[in-house]
């Protein structure tokens, strides 16, 4: 969840303010259109959900370097999102390569897959606004689990739009990036 910060939001930042921002803490913070937003501490089904995935991936021989959570990506403009997980492509592995900043830049490729799993009172934000800049930036499949609504949204990058694919229950994943992975939206959304 991202909470907009009241001494951020009267004195806007620049991009590159934000990359060489420090506050001398572990916070975490998104960055959305010259404003820092705080990143709160996740729920525990959230974490547990993101932690599931990842270890399905590493399962289904997705090597550990290819995979990574809260890794910062620049979107569109001066927009910086930290996703709760990403499949990196083997290319975007080694443009990452002693990286001082786990950020995928502009210039690098884009993530086979973004997770992002749905916090209260933020589902516009990865329905809406993380849609747009995620297809902005060319990123094939952007999964929306959502345990509030109990669904998990397959979003599919398709001549220049997200085809959308909703499952509930005991509905299989399809996966178009991802074929042989073998989960159903009630494995994902209870994390085990």
């Amino acid at each position: 969840m991202a909470i907009a910060l009241d001494k951020a939001a009267s004195a806007k930042m620049t991009i590159e303010e934000f990359f060489n921002y420090d506050d001398g803490t572990d916070a975490i913070y998104e960055f959305e259109d010259g404003n820092l937003l705080l990143m709160t501490a996740e729920s525990e089904i959230n974490r547990r959900i993101a932690m599931f995935l990842l270890v399905c991936f590493v399962q289904l021989g997705i090597p550990a370097y290819r995979l990574s959570m809260k890794t910062e990506i620049v979107t569109t403009g001066s927009r910086v999102r930290v996703p709760d997980l990403i499949v990196f492509s083997e290319e975007l592995a080694t443009a990452m390569e002693g990286a001082k900043r786990s950020t995928i830049m502009p210039e690098m490729p884009p993530p086979l897959l973004v997770v992002e799993v749905v916090s209260p009172n933020q589902s516009s934000r990865d329905y809406r606004y993380k849609r747009s800049e995620y297809g902005a930036r060319g990123i094939n499949e952007y999964w929306i689990v959502d345990p509030i609504a109990q669904k998990v949204t397959v979003l599919e990058w398709v001549e220049g739009f997200y085809e959308e694919q909703v499952y509930v229950g005991d509905n299989a994943i399809a996966s178009p990036v991802f074929p042989d992975l073998k989960l159903t939206a009630a494995q994902i959304l209870q994390g085990w």
